[in-house]
Formats: C-alpha cells, sequence, structure tokens
C-alpha cells in the first residue's frame, strides 16, 4: 500500500513538474519579453530611484533615501501583473482542453501559480540588485528584499484578476496600469501615511515595513503583520481566479478595391467599427485620465513651489501656488501613458488584418492612413476627456498652446506605441510602452524634480512638446517656437518610422497578390 502511494506521489510531482517546464519553456520562446523582465526594472530603478526622494518630500510623503527602496517593489509588482495577465489571458482555452483531458484542476492551478511565481522572482530579483547597487548597500537587505517579493505576489493577483474580468488586452493593461499609478501616487512613499485613501491600498502597510517607517496605525498585528495577511490574501485570490478561468473557455473570433480615396474610407471605417464595439475601452479613456487628473488635484499638499520657465526668451525661476498648478502638469503624464497602450494594441490588433487588406489589393499609402487616423482619434479622445477634468482644477497661462502640446504628446507617444507593438510584442511592449512614457514625461521633463533638464531629457520624444506645454501652462506669452518644431519633427521621425515598419510588414501579402495577378501560360494541349 506504501508503495503504491509512493507512486501515485511520483507520479503526481512528475506531472506537475512537466506542466511547470512546459509553462516556463513556452514564457521564454519570446526571448525579447523574457529579456525586458529584466531589463525593465533594471533601467526603471536605475534611473527613478534617485528622483523619489525629491518626489515624496514634495507632495507630503516619506521622502528621504528610504522611499528610494520601495522602487523595487514597485517595478516587480508591475511587471509581475502584467506577465500574470497575459499568461491567465493566453492560457486560458488550453487550460480548459488540459481539466477536459482529464488533469485535475488543483494540478493545473498549482503549476500556473509556480510559473507566475518564478516569472515574479526574476522581476524581484533584478529589481533588488539594481537598487543594491544603485544605493551602494541596504541597511535592512534581508527585509527589504522580503518586501519586494511579496509586493511581486500581490501584484500577481491583480494581474490574474483582471485577466478573469477583461478579456481585452487593451481594457485589462489600462487597468493594470492605472490601479498601479493610484497606488504609487497615493502610496506612502508620496503621501502622509496616516491619510484615509492611502490605507485601502493592499501595499500601504508593506511599503512602510520596506521604509522601515512605522504607521502608527496598525493596531496588534502591526505593519509587517497586516502586509502577510495581505500577501496571503493574494496567493488565495490568484489560486482562486485560474481555477476559475481553468473550468471556463471562452472563444474569441476576429474578423477582417478600388480608388485610394475610397480604400482610405474603407480602413477607416473598419478600424473604428472595431473600436467602437469596445465600450468598456471608450469608458476607460475617458475614465482614466480624468480620476488620475483629480486624484492629484485632491491629494496635492498646500504650498509654494519654485520652478524655472520661459520668459522673453530667458529661462527665469518663478514661483506657483501647487494646489492649483499640480493638476495641470499631471495631466500630460496619463495622456502619454493611454496614447502608448492605445497605440501598441491599436497596432497588435490590426496587424494580421493588414495583411489581409494588402492580399486584397488595399494600397499601403491607404492602409498607412487609415491606421494613423484610429490611432489619432483614440489619442484626441483620451487628451479630450484628461482636459476636461484639468479645467475644472487648473487654469493655464496660454489654452491654445496648452491644449496644442496635449495633443502633440497624445500624437507622439501614439505612434511610439504603435512601433513598440510591432518591435516587441504584447507582454515586451506593455512594458515598454509603460517605461518610456512615464521615465520622459513623469521624470525626465517635469519642472518639479529637474531645474536643470539632463542630455537624457533632450533625447526623448517628449522633449519638444512638453517645453511647449511648460511654457502654455505657466507663463502668459509664448516662447517655445524652437520646441515645436522639435516636437513636429518627432511626429515626422515617428510617421516615417510607422510607413517602414508597416511596408515590411505587408510586403509579403502584397508580393502573394502580384504572383496571383500574374498571367499564368496555358497548359498544353
Amino acid at each position: 500500500m506504501s508503495t503504491a502511494s509512493a507512486s501515485v506521489a511520483g507520479t503526481v510531482d512528475s506531472t506537475r513538474g512537466l506542466l511547470v517546464r512546459r509553462f516556463l519553456v513556452e514564457a521564454a520562446r519570446n526571448r525579447v519579453t523574457l529579456g525586458l523582465l529584466v531589463v525593465v526594472p533594471v533601467v526603471f530603478v536605475a534611473i527613478v530611484g534617485g528622483v523619489i526622494t525629491d518626489a515624496g518630500e514634495l507632495l507630503g510623503g516619506q521622502g528621504g533615501p528610504q522611499a528610494e527602496t520601495t522602487t523595487a517593489g514597485w517595478t516587480a509588482g508591475f511587471v509581475a501583473a502584467v506577465a500574470m495577465y497575459f499568461q491567465v489571458r493566453s492560457a486560458r482555452a488550453a487550460d480548459q482542453r488540459l481539466v477536459l483531458a482529464g488533469l485535475p484542476a488543483a494540478r493545473l492551478v498549482l503549476a500556473r501559480m509556480t510559473t507566475g511565481a518564478a516569472l515574479a522572482v526574476v522581476a524581484a530579483t533584478a529589481s533588488y540588485l539594481t537598487l543594491v547597487v544603485r544605493v551602494g548597500g541596504l541597511d535592512h537587505p534581508a527585509r527589504v528584499a522580503a518586501a519586494t517579493v511579496m509586493f511581486a505576489v500581490i501584484y500577481l493577483a491583480l494581474g490574474a484578476l483582471i485577466g478573469a474580468l477583461v478579456a481585452n488586452p487593451v481594457n485589462g493593461t489600462v487597468l493594470v496600469l492605472f490601479v498601479w499609478l493610484v497606488d504609487v501616487v497615493l502610496g506612502p512613499a508620496f503621501r502622509p501615511a496616516d491619510t484615509l485613501v492611502s490605507k485601502v491600498f493592499p501595499t500601504h502597510y508593506l511599503s512602510l515595513w520596506m521604509m522601515g517607517e512605522p504607521s502608527g496605525h496598525a493596531g496588534r498585528p502591526g505593519d509587517l503583520g497586516w502586509a502577510l495577511i495581505w500577501t496571503l490574501v493574494a496567493v488565495a485570490l490568484s489560486w482562486l481566479v485560474v481555477a476559475t478561468t481553468s473550468r471556463t473557455a471562452q472563444a474569441h473570433a476576429r474578423t477582417s478595391s478600388g480608388s485610394a480615396r475610397g480604400q482610405l474610407a474603407v480602413g477607416t471605417r473598419m478600424g473604428l467599427r472595431e473600436v467602437g464595439r469596445n465600450r468598456v475601452l471608450w469608458a476607460l479613456l475617458v475614465a482614466v485620465p480624468g480620476l488620475f487628473v483629480a486624484l492629484s488635484a485632491f491629494t496635492t499638499p498646500e504650498g509654494y513651489e519654485t520652478m524655472m520657465v520661459r520668459e522673453a526668451g530667458r529661462t527665469v525661476p518663478a514661483t506657483f501656488w501647487f494646489p492649483d498648478t499640480h493638476p495641470g502638469l499631471m495631466a500630460p503624464i496619463s495622456v502619454g501613458a493611454l496614447a502608448a497602450v492605445v497605440g501598441l494594441f491599436t497596432a497588435l490588433g490590426a496587424r494580421a488584418a493588414d495583411r489581409r487588406l494588402a492580399l486584397a489589393g488595399f494600397h499601403p499609402v491607404s492602409l498607412l492612413t487609415s491606421r494613423l487616423l484610429v490611432v489619432a482619434v483614440l489619442a484626441v479622445v483620451v487628451t479630450a476627456a484628461s482636459l476636461a477634468v484639468t479645467a475644472l482644477f487648473f487654469e493655464p497661462g496660454q489654452w491654445a498652446p496648452y491644449v496644442l502640446a496635449n495633443l502633440l504628446l497624445a500624437f507622439t507617444y501614439a505612434l511610439v506605441g504603435v512601433l513598440v507593438g510591432w518591435l516587441f510584442g504584447r507582454v515586451g511592449g506593455v512594458l515598454v510602452a509603460f517605461l518610456l512614457p512615464f521615465l520622459d514625461l513623469a521624470i525626465e521633463q517635469s519642472p518639479m524634480l529637474n531645474p536643470e533638464l539632463s542630455t537624457l531629457a533632450h533625447l526623448l520624444p517628449g522633449y519638444g512638446a512638453s517645453r511647449v506645454l511648460y511654457d502654455a501652462a505657466l507663463t502668459s506669452s509664448f516662447d517655445e517656437t524652437g520646441s515645436l518644431l522639435i516636437a513636429l519633427g518627432w511626429l515626422a521621425v515617428l510617421a516615417g518610422l510607422v510607413a517602414g515598419l508597416l511596408g515590411r510588414l505587408v510586403r509579403p501579402a502584397r508580393r502573394q497578390r502580384q504572383r496571383d495577378l500574374r498571367p499564368r501560360a496555358a497548359a498544353p494541349i
């Protein structure tokens, strides 16, 4: 009897190990995505870490060097959430078939959870090691390492939950990004720890424990106790979500000549119709930027802030009442990030359809223009939603250039999203689309954090439009004609890159069409 039991246990362990290996091999096939699981945490922690101290003190949070440690947790959490979201979404039908074939659901769930944990450990390790190198050693390395892993575990649950509830990858990614941004901006590193809105987030006590700052309101469990409770709840939630999705399967079907003008009208109409069916996306595009700006308005600490502005061709210091200024400076961050995500998934969703349209005779110019028009419409929606809420809290010095600058940022990062989607795929593209606008617009271009811009800031795509935006927001006269030309130049370069890449993507289909249209020799009689 004991021999039989041991045999069964060995078989179970062998099956589970085989599933985990297969799932990891599947994840590792995309070398770009696997590399970005390491590269994104390294770049984010290395560059953003030094800014956290100033930003935290500016916004009334903990600030100081201890706040810098939280960057490892934030990065590991975001990467883990994105990886788990796409694992749950892409594997749903396959998991259903495995269960129908007789595989116990518990064994499948454990294999999926182990795979997700492995991906989270990769991101957490990269984040932690980068933090250690950056700060030159930690006072409590074990505590920071454990907290970084706990961040990743909590966000694994978030990715799994959104993956189970939200089928469309645009909607799911926007939700992950929004929850992460709110968690970071309203967390104790940036806000006072005793505010009510900060206490409701799962990483509240974990962040304080990671920084070594007692909350004073944790009660008998303490900050570590609440952090462990939230982590265990996240593990249980992840298990429940993956188990539930393995029992259900949904089939998703995707539907896919004349004059150039007619082709342009058809292509644009098809793209807008496809987007129009996704009503959740429209709600998110309107709600997320508005909520982001509103939260920044309601949570900004009172006080004056001095920033460098251009007046009459000279850079001079100017002092502003921070609660009146901050919402207007936060709006472009949400605009750029959402525009990048929208551009990314618009490009990915239309890639197969573009090849079919090229095979059907669509001219590349008509195809490119129709895709860019769809992306432009979505970018305008994001910008309009953000500015409608911004106008309730902020009055720029020059409305017309301010609106123009936001639109330029939206168009710029929408094109960036198209490029990174085609180059890096879904998971890798999301990570790059998150990292680049955040690094560019929230960190490098910010006049609140950088009295003098770095060399990197001048090289990033948001430089020209950001200079126009801050000049329009903070001054009453326009002094950034050169920056406007730089922004337009970036748009032209990015549009050219998109055109070239689209041409490469549809070239095989065009060659096939040309072969099909060639007259064939008559068969010998």
